[in-house]
Protein backbone atom coordinates (compact mmCIF):
# COMPACT_ATOMS: atom_id res chain seq x y z
CA UNK A 1 0.00 0.00 0.00
CA UNK A 2 0.86 3.46 -0.33
CA UNK A 3 1.85 5.37 3.03
CA UNK A 4 2.21 9.29 3.05
CA UNK A 5 3.20 10.75 6.32
CA UNK A 6 2.49 14.76 6.49
CA UNK A 7 3.79 17.92 8.81
CA UNK A 8 2.04 21.08 8.14
CA UNK A 9 5.79 21.83 7.12
CA UNK A 10 6.98 19.20 5.10
CA UNK A 11 6.01 15.41 3.73
CA UNK A 12 7.77 13.06 6.45
CA UNK A 13 7.38 10.02 4.27
CA UNK A 14 6.08 8.52 0.59
CA UNK A 15 6.33 4.89 -0.24
CA UNK A 16 4.75 1.97 -1.22
CA UNK A 17 5.10 -0.33 2.39
CA UNK A 18 3.70 -3.69 4.09
CA UNK A 19 1.90 -1.94 6.97
CA UNK A 20 2.17 0.99 9.60
CA UNK A 21 1.48 0.78 13.72
CA UNK A 22 0.20 3.67 15.19
CA UNK A 23 -0.52 5.07 18.53
CA UNK A 24 -4.53 5.85 18.60
CA UNK A 25 -5.97 7.86 21.13
CA UNK A 26 -7.42 4.44 22.50
CA UNK A 27 -4.39 2.36 21.85
CA UNK A 28 -2.16 1.39 19.19
CA UNK A 29 -3.11 -0.48 16.25
CA UNK A 30 -1.67 -1.51 12.98
CA UNK A 31 -2.90 -1.33 8.83
CA UNK A 32 -1.83 -3.36 6.44
CA UNK A 33 -2.07 -3.85 2.78
CA UNK A 34 -5.93 -3.86 1.48
CA UNK A 35 -7.01 -2.21 4.67
CA UNK A 36 -10.77 -1.76 5.02
CA UNK A 37 -11.39 2.50 4.42
CA UNK A 38 -10.63 3.75 8.06
CA UNK A 39 -10.23 7.67 9.66
CA UNK A 40 -8.61 7.21 12.99
CA UNK A 41 -7.72 10.21 15.58
CA UNK A 42 -3.97 9.80 17.19
CA UNK A 43 -2.36 10.39 19.65
CA UNK A 44 1.67 10.91 21.32
CA UNK A 45 3.83 7.69 20.54
CA UNK A 46 5.74 6.27 18.26
CA UNK A 47 4.82 5.00 14.57
CA UNK A 48 6.77 2.07 13.09
CA UNK A 49 6.53 2.11 9.33
CA UNK A 50 7.10 -1.58 8.42
CA UNK A 51 8.95 -1.54 4.72
CA UNK A 52 8.59 -5.14 4.55
CA UNK A 53 8.14 -8.01 6.88
CA UNK A 54 11.67 -7.90 8.09
CA UNK A 55 12.67 -3.79 7.48
CA UNK A 56 10.74 -1.09 9.35
CA UNK A 57 11.34 2.82 10.23
CA UNK A 58 10.27 4.69 13.55
CA UNK A 59 8.88 7.74 13.96
CA UNK A 60 7.66 9.75 17.35
CA UNK A 61 5.09 11.45 16.28
CA UNK A 62 2.16 14.01 18.08
CA UNK A 63 -1.24 14.09 17.34
CA UNK A 64 -3.18 14.11 14.05
CA UNK A 65 -5.28 11.47 11.78
CA UNK A 66 -4.75 8.61 9.61
CA UNK A 67 -7.34 7.98 6.61
CA UNK A 68 -7.18 4.85 4.80
CA UNK A 69 -8.93 5.06 1.38
CA UNK A 70 -8.30 2.58 -1.78
CA UNK A 71 -5.19 1.09 -0.53
CA UNK A 72 -3.62 4.60 0.47
CA UNK A 73 -3.46 5.76 3.81
CA UNK A 74 -2.25 9.59 4.52
CA UNK A 75 -0.87 10.26 8.14
CA UNK A 76 -1.57 13.68 8.96
CA UNK A 77 0.62 15.10 12.31
CA UNK A 78 1.32 18.14 14.30
CA UNK A 79 4.86 17.13 13.90
CA UNK A 80 7.21 13.78 13.55
CA UNK A 81 10.92 13.14 13.95
CA UNK A 82 12.45 10.02 12.70
CA UNK A 83 14.02 8.04 15.75
CA UNK A 84 16.25 4.53 16.43
CA UNK A 85 14.32 1.30 17.00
Amino acid sequence: MLLEVLTPERKLYAGEVYGVQLPGIDGSFEILDKHAPLIAALGNGKMKVLKDKTHAEFFTISGGFVEVLRNKATVLVEGAVAVGK
